[in-house]
């Protein structure tokens, strides 16, 4: 079968576009990407989204998209998989362009969420969590988070402060990356102070609510060969795996088996193992996330990830460098797109041309991306040839 590489890549900066609806985001961030690739047409467009029935009134979203681009008359769809919808919408156009059914395919995310009320977007958001069984009796995303978070602080004997070492990187890294909604630094102190949003998650455990769109140009290995400069990153391994939408009925509160999951095909395809993972790109919707899936990926022991991090562990200098981008906390989390940023991010860090914080010399990335609370998980494998 084919090498799926990335051509092209494209981004907006995440924050409140009050003045941009879904076409004018979507526009800027695949055009980008598709002059990155040298103004190679896509002959599909897969959309990545979340919210787009419920916030703004917009179903059809990949017909929407991919005929104000201009591409009438091609195969598009929109692909929702609540916040890993991005990862799960790259994995999609892998898996077309892998089985040699399309030599070209597009995939744009975006997201509009600050045109609404802080209270509306809570209860979008909500929606990734059992309807049934979980929100009927009130429970927030953010509530259901912070049950896992209690549970790993209090089984692993890990402090507040250790857990706030996780804010404060992202919050750092995120200085020199022109396309992140917070380039703040911030302490342990701040993350502190900041205020109780459902114990022990505070303000700065969690990501901020914003707008933004990213894409990638996903091309065959025949095609890579036709074009004048030849990409020269590819997709090495990719998976995808589910577990139970509701929390109850989970292994663990610590753990996400779905990307442990996920991972272990993905390494297997790329032939490759964590030691061998020089960046990586990972969901941290709150502290919590990035802690558990540091231990589910491989890259600490389980129960040790919060520790390590104190350590000096997963800082820029050390392999891999988590979240050079300043990830969800600190780069921002559009919730649909934020996979699409993540595979966009890897792509340009083994590309040596990544316009923030760099993990020089870097030949090989990983990307994860979180539905719910780990009902759903996407890995990509991304290698230089």
């Amino acid at each position: 079968m084919t090498r799926v590489y990335v051509a092209g890549v494209g981004m907006t900066k995440i924050g409140r576009h009050f003045d941009k609806g879904f076409l004018d985001l979507t526009a800027e961030s695949a055009f980008k990407a598709i002059d990155d690739a040298g103004g190679i047409e896509p002959e599909a467009i897969v959309v990545t989204n979340m919210m787009s029935s419920r916030l703004n009134e917009q179903d059809s979203l990949g017909a929407y998209i991919a005929a104000g681009l201009g591409f009438r008359g091609k195969p598009a769809f929109k692909v929702e998989a609540a916040c890993g919808s991005g990862g799960a919408g790259v994995y999609n156009a892998y898996l077309m362009v892998r089985s040699g059914l399309f030599n070209a395919v597009l995939v744009v995310g975006v997201e509009k969420m600050t045109d609404y009320p802080t209270s509306t977007v809570t209860a979008a958001l909500a929606q990734a969590a059992d309807a049934e069984y979980e929100l009927f009796y009130g429970a927030s995303f953010t509530g259901l988070n912070a049950l896992m978070m209690r549970y790993y602080m209090e089984k692993h004997g890990v402090t507040r402060d250790e857990m706030s070492e996780w804010p404060v990187m992202m919050h750092s890294n995120a200085v020199s990356n022109p396309y992140a909604q917070f380039r703040r630094k911030i302490t342990k102190e701040d993350v502190a102070k900041s205020q109780v949003v459902a114990d022990p998650i505070r303000l700065l455990d969690s990501s901020p609510i914003g707008d933004g769109s990213a894409a990638v140009l996903l091309v065959s290995e025949e095609l890579a060969k036709k074009m004048p400069n030849k990409p020269d990153v590819y997709i090495a391994g990719a998976w995808m795996a589910v577990d139970t939408v509701e929390l109850t009925n989970r292994e663990s509160l610590d753990r996400i088996p779905a990307a442990r999951i996920a991972a272990e095909k993905a390494y297997k395809m790329a032939g490759l193992e964590p030691k061998d993972i020089d960046v990586i790109e990972i969901h941290d919707a709150f502290t919590v996330n990035g802690i558990m899936l540091l231990e589910e990926l491989g890259f600490a022991p389980y129960g040790k990830a919060a520790k390590l991090l104190n350590e000096g562990r997963f800082h820029p200098g050390d392999r891999p460098t988590a979240n050079p981008s300043g990830g969800l906390k600190a780069r921002g989390h559009p919730v649909g797109t934020t996979g699409v940023y993540q595979v966009a991010e890897v792509a340009m860090q083994l590309r040596g041309d990544f316009p923030g914080l760099r993990v020089d010399g870097a030949e090989a990335g990983l990307t994860t991306n979180m539905g719910g609370d780990g009902s759903s998980l996407s890995v990509h494998i991304l290698r230089k040839t």
